[in-house]
């Protein structure tokens, strides 16, 4: 996706916010503005966005909320930008369908940096069969994975959950939703197995498991897979 074509929706009741977004983005991004939920509503919409920067504190209805009302009809990405830094809000906002989570104040450089992650998962849709990396490499088709070019055996359950972080690569997924996604409904799967799942899993595939590279903890909330530039995504060649 190029850059220069990119349609970004900032949505914040505070003009110097929007300000200060518009300033730092539109040199490289279009950037719209709305200041209630209604607003947005209507500009996603009438102005297609590709990504939406959303802020918690309107004045019609609650960011979460807002959320909740866009995913029934709409998949487009949303990062959440609030000074609201309770893992209770931020938890609320993933499992209502955000992406990801910046909490007030922060650097333009991390914004940019969160904007490039949620725009290359975009286009790559998320049945790209291949995870490469120098030392990682997983064959979602073969549900193969090797590390540092040797077959690494992994359990069921520790398979799924590279699998469902890899299609989700650079999003920040609740404890919440990778057991449902990983366990589904069952009753027998707690935040605590899924932890020694993860702790296992490092053990398996990171370089150093006490300093994570590829599966990287979001205290409280959940984990996220850490793309990084050498990262590549490709479809399998016939």
């Amino acid at each position: 996706m190029n850059e220069k074509n990119v349609r970004l929706l900032v949505v914040d009741d505070e003009k110097p916010i929007r300000r200060f977004l518009g300033v730092s983005l539109a040199s490289v991004y279009t950037v719209l503005e709305a200041t209630t939920g209604a607003e947005a509503l209507d500009l996603v919409v009438s102005g297609r966005p590709d990504v939406i920067l959303l802020d918690l504190g309107l004045p019609d209805m609650d960011g979460v909320e807002l959320t909740r009302r866009l995913r029934e009809w709409t998949q487009i990405p949303i990062i959440v930008i609030s000074v609201r830094d309770r893992e209770e809000d931020k938890i609320a906002a993933l499992d209502a369908g955000a992406d990801d989570y910046l909490t007030k104040p922060f650097g333009v450089g991390e914004l940019m940096a969160r904007l490039r992650v949620i725009l290359r998962r975009v286009a790559h849709p998320e049945s790209v069969p291949v995870f490469q990396d120098s030392h990682l490499r997983v064959d979602l088709t073969m549900r193969a994975v090797f590390v540092d070019g040797r077959i690494t055996n992994l359990t069921p359950t520790e398979y799924d959950i590279l699998r469902v972080l890899i299609q989700n690569a650079g999003k920040v997924l609740t404890h919440q939703q990778l057991i449902h996604l990983v366990w589904g409904n069952s009753l027998d799967a707690d935040a605590h197995l899924l932890r020694v799942n993860i702790s296992n899993l490092r053990r398996k595939i990171e370089p150093d498991a006490g300093r994570p590279h590829y599966i990287m903890t979001e205290p409280g909330v959940g984990y996220r897979l850490k793309p990084a530039d050498a990262r590549r995504l490709s479809e399998i060649e016939n």
